[in-house]
């Protein structure tokens, strides 16, 4: 039984699941679906076309699905779509996507938005992901699994972040970070891989498989996509295919620091 407090606007047509709690003061737009186990707490609001998956928690004061911050939004019909026991923080402001975007910005599962988090228009976040107080992400960008985000950092629309990588706290991102790497500073930079992230996750042959590929890549002074297509044809390891695909499709380019071969 759903627990929804008489003080909470919930417009005509919303579709609110079994065992969801609404706290005082609360908005949910009428195109608005909450699943199971969902728990939104005082002043939050839901607008849009905004789907909420099952067992997430919605602080204080989150702004989910209020219309894009494009000034080429002219009014279509576009979503946010978000998954499962995600925690999201107060403050936070989600928006949906743009028609030139695809019209959707979706969010994976068991992800953490800490206090003031914003997620631009058509931004793509997989599952497993940190984002610190204050990150902030521009239109479009992609961001894959078990990502992190430290505190207070912007990210350039466009950007794509990988899997297992890391962007330290007050950094400013423009470009690509690839799989399972650590970048830091303003403008940020490759620092080397992301250890504390992969030995939480990834067995220790493949750790060495990717310190071998990244030593390979960005510090042999070799042309990187040269570097990446070679290593793609040579290894067996799933992680550094991974990180060589990733490096080989970039559009922003990577941001290391060139050396001398």
């Amino acid at each position: 039984m759903s627990l929804i407090s008489s003080h909470a606007i919930i417009e005509e047509g919303a579709i609110i699941a079994d065992d969801v709690e609404i706290g005082a003061f609360c908005f949910i737009s009428s195109k608005s679906k909450i699943g199971k186990g969902t728990k939104i707490a005082q002043g939050a609001c839901i607008y849009g076309n905004t789907t909420i998956g099952e067992h997430n928690t919605i602080f204080s004061h989150a702004v989910l699905g209020s219309i894009p911050q494009d000034l080429k939004y002219a009014g279509e019909e576009v979503e946010l779509i978000i998954g499962d026991h995600n925690t999201i923080r107060e403050f936070t402001l989600f928006n949906p996507g743009t028609a030139g975007g695809g019209g959707k910005t979706v969010v994976g599962s068991h992800n953490l938005f800490m206090g003031y988090v914003h997620l631009g228009h058509d931004v793509i976040i997989g599952d497993h992901c940190i984002l610190a107080n204050a990150a902030t992400l521009a239109g479009h960008v992609e961001m894959g699994n078990h990502a992190v985000i430290g505190g207070m950092t912007p990210v350039h629309q466009f950007v794509k972040i990988g899997d297992y990588a890391m962007v330290a706290g007050a950094s400013a991102l423009s470009q690509d970070v690839p799989p399972y790497c650590l970048v830091e500073g303003n403008r940020a930079v490759l620092r080397g891989l992301n250890l504390n992230g992969l030995r939480r996750h990834v067995a220790r042959e493949d750790i060495d498989a990717l310190r071998s590929a990244y030593r390979d890549l960005f510090e042999s002074g070799k042309p990187l996509q040269e570097v990446a297509a070679l290593l793609l044809e040579n290894t067996a390891s799933d992680y550094v295919k991974n990180m060589c695909t990733f490096i080989i499709n970039t559009k922003r380019g990577i941001p290391y620091e060139r050396t001398q071969g």
